[in-house]
């Protein structure tokens, strides 16, 4: 494949995808996905924004020491203070990129920069020559681009085309955008920019109104062989363009598309339930690409079809994608190898022997309760147990609940607390309302419940539910999960995780200032 046919992937999944509410991840989180989207051979690794917190800069500089074999991209607003920050995150890295950014719409220059045209583009420029002092992979942004004025789109580019940015990305930054207008967008700007055959043209589109993908694509139809994406189409808001669904939309209209990505698209649905587990974001079932029902076929004629040639109703191979057979691989009498070695397969590894040691103990826990244990369960299985690693103030004990019809349910619970063991019980209009109360009235956190979710991660009725659980207070918002064959067990685990993550200082000291 010649360059020209390359379309580089650049997951911000880790950066922007971070920026859904309760989607924070912690420093080994973000290394544990990192290698994940590594194996999945992604091109370039947004690792994060180094300046928003001593947290934040440590999680990129881990994430770039971890990395060899993809580019690691730290964000920076055009600003000395943030690129300086982001070069120094960037150190430790193979092979590393500085991404920087300023807004040109008219709306952001003057209501939130308070620049005038001309001091935009000078600020963009000094960005690009500063960033270019740390490494010479730059890339540049004009925030909020969807809604600049084409000119002035066109002289700034070309400014920093100039100044030595490698890549220049246009965002659809409030998900503004309708494919037909920001195909033809990309194909001015690399007409109408004299140097623009120097620079990689990217996208970066939101999707409010659900056309993050449909941009994307079109975009790239006009010539822009960068997409930046997250996993699932985690982001801000309604999210971004997915990547799963981006990558297999090139590939299997290459009728279409004049380019490819070099991805190893086996590993998506691994990359998926990873990114799914640690952020406590379900993906709905009808996802495209790593849905539950993404290549189910429930009507007779289709299941007649498939049967006789799968290319009748899928044009996608579910293999291709990463599905299997979610075969039985495990039980009781596996040993820690065997079990070690299965998770190596399907593509988990382990940081430390304590890791190891935490999951294979939950592994035994769960065969004496469930008979036949799959790929499935080992994946929330061990995102289970790097929960109960981190920050584990608040642990469970035990828990003891009474349901029966006519009665109030009633929950007993015993919490070890900083290592000392305390003793709740409340009264709840069902099993897990009263588990969550009883909880409560041990930790008292004033929090507010926003979300509760329950899903089966493999089929059976021994299954085990996935819970996930959103507490808000002061305006923080957290997510929560937890996993058991028992329902309500499995909800008390979720409500502790949320818990033990709000009672833990904010990763981010401040909001990210803008955003691309």
């Amino acid at each position: 494949m010649s360059n020209t046919d390359r379309l580089i992937i650049f997951d911000t999944t880790l950066r922007d995808g971070e920026q859904s509410p309760g989607a924070s991840m912690t420093r080994d989180e973000k290394v544990r996905i990192a290698k994940a989207l590594e194996r999945l051979r992604v091109d370039v690794i947004e690792a994060g924004f180094p300046i928003a917190s001593p947290g934040d800069f440590e999680a990129v500089q881990a994430v770039a020491q971890a990395i060899k074999d993809s580019t690691v991209c730290g964000l920076a607003r055009a600003v000395d203070k943030d690129i300086d920050r982001a070069g120094e995150a960037l150190r430790g890295a193979n092979s590393a990129r500085i991404h920087t950014f300023i807004a040109t719409s008219p709306i952001h220059m003057k209501m939130k920069l308070r620049l005038q045209p001309d001091q935009v583009v000078e600020q963009a420029v000094a960005a690009v020559k500063r960033a270019r002092r740390y490494t010479d992979n730059v890339e540049f942004s004009p925030e909020d681009a969807g809604r600049s004025e084409t000119d002035f789109l066109c002289r700034v580019l070309e400014a920093v085309i100039e100044a030595g940015a490698g890549t220049v990305n246009i965002p659809d930054t409030v998900g503004y955008s309708i494919p037909e207008q920001f195909g033809a967008l990309i194909r001015q700007l690399r007409e109408r920019v004299p140097n623009s055959d120097k620079a990689v043209f990217s996208v970066h589109c939101h999707n409010d109104l659900g056309l993050a993908v449909a941009n994307s694509l079109t975009a790239v139809s006009n010539g822009a062989r960068q997409v930046e994406c997250t996993i699932n189409g985690l982001g801000e808001r309604a999210g971004n363009a997915s990547l799963e669904e981006v990558v297999m939309a090139v590939r299997t209209r290459k009728d279409v598309f004049s380019c490819d990505t070099g991805l190893d698209t086996t590993q998506i649905v691994n990359c998926s339930r990873l990114v799914s587990g640690i952020t406590g974001f379900p993906v709905q079932p009808n996802k495209a690409i790593v849905g539950a029902n993404a290549f189910a076929h429930e009507s007779g004629i289709h299941q007649d079809g498939v049967l006789k040639s799968r290319e009748t109703y899928e044009i996608m191979r579910a293999q291709d994608v990463g599905w299997t057979q979610n075969r039985m691989v495990l039980g009781k009498h596996s040993g820690r190898n065997a079990f070690r070695a299965r998770l190596l397969e399907i593509g988990i590894e382990f940081e430390s022997e304590e890791e190891l040691n935490a999951a294979f103990s939950r592994f035994k826990d769960l065969a004496d309760k469930k008979h036949e244990i799959f790929d499935d369960d080992l994946q929330a299985l061990v995102t289970d147990a790097g929960l109960a690693l981190e920050n584990e103030r608040a642990k469970l004990m035990s828990l003891r609940v009474c349901s029966e019809t006519g009665e109030t349910p009633r929950a007993d619970v015993v919490l070890s607390i900083d290592g000392k063991e305390e003793a709740g019980v409340a009264l709840g209009g069902g099993p897990v309302d009263a588990a969550f109360k009883a909880i409560e009235s041990i930790v008292s956190s004033g929090t507010e419940l926003q979300l509760y979710s329950v899903s089966n991660i493999t089929s059976g009725t021994d299954a085990q539910g996935e819970v996930t659980v959103r507490l808000e207070k002061g305006g923080r918002i957290v997510n929560g999960q937890g996993a058991d064959t028992d329902i309500v067990i499995a909800s008390a685990k979720a409500y502790l995780n949320a818990y033990n993550k709000m009672v833990q200082p904010a990763l981010r000291e401040h909001p990210q200032i803008g955003d691309v």
